[in-house]
């Protein structure tokens, strides 16, 4: 992550109560902030789409596997339910990864953490959503010689998908305010370059209010997004 000098300040300097001073602080720090906004989104982003490749299997797993393989998910879902997300991200960044030897850059690893953690509550917005549809659909489908592989991803996950989008806007923005907890990794996301410019410049309370903005529009952002999505796909006279 990029340093720029200019936010080099004296305890004296910083202390100063001077609205201009501080103004000029916050414009010249904005443009640093909005790249870390940047890998903010790029990380939640890839994080969601991670975590819906995992979830939707081990939500079929858990509804239609069998025994040993209801099981293996129901541990997966447990495990990444059960730690806290700040462990997980030590333990796979400074253990697992660097055991297995893989050379990943803190955006990178907090990503990966995030999406497979993501698929654990992913998974169970989709178990719910499956397990409101009829059974008589599974039923009818193998009526009509289609088997329940067929099945599942023909008739039954199309509807679950479209029945999961609201829950997907929760878990954006529990991603997002989780994906702060990436600047214990040194990830150059929002909160470490606010914290960087905060403890060189004294600026704490403008500069870590402003990051509050950025989430909560990053969050306002990514909602509304996900209503026009669920607007989009609704079928007229669909009735569950």
């Amino acid at each position: 992550m990029s340093r720029p000098s200019r936010f080099f300040a004296t305890p004296s300097q910083g202390f100063a109560p001077n609205m201009n001073e501080t103004v000029t602080v916050l414009i010249d720090a904005l443009p640093y902030v909005l790249q870390g906004a940047a890998v903010t989104v790029t990380a939640v982003v890839g994080a969601m789409f991670l975590g819906l490749f995992i979830g939707v299997p081990l939500a079929v797993g858990q509804v239609y596997g069998r025994g040993p393989v209801r099981m293996l998910c129901d541990t997966y879902v447990w495990f990444f339910r059960g730690v806290p997300i700040l462990v997980l991200l030590f333990l796979f960044y400074f253990g697992l990864f660097t055991y297995f030897g893989l050379n990943l850059n803190a955006v990178g690893a907090a990503t990966i953490v995030l999406g497979m953690t993501s698929g654990a509550y992913q998974s169970q917005i989709f178990r719910g959503s499956i397990l409101s549809l009829s059974k008589g659909q599974l039923k009818a489908a193998r009526a009509l010689g289609m088997s329940d592989g067929l099945a599942i991803r023909s008739i039954i996950l199309p509807q679950a998908l479209r029945l999961s989008i609201p829950g997907w806007s929760n878990e954006y923005s529990i991603l997002l305010k989780d994906s702060a907890l990436a600047f214990v990794l040194g990830a150059s996301e929002i909160m470490a370059r606010t914290h960087f410019v905060a403890s060189r410049t004294y600026k704490h309370l403008p500069l870590y209010l402003t990051a509050a903005v950025l989430y909560f529009l990053l969050t306002w952002a990514g909602v509304a997004a996900l209503r026009a999505l669920e607007k989009r796909v609704r079928i007229k006279g669909y009735v569950q």
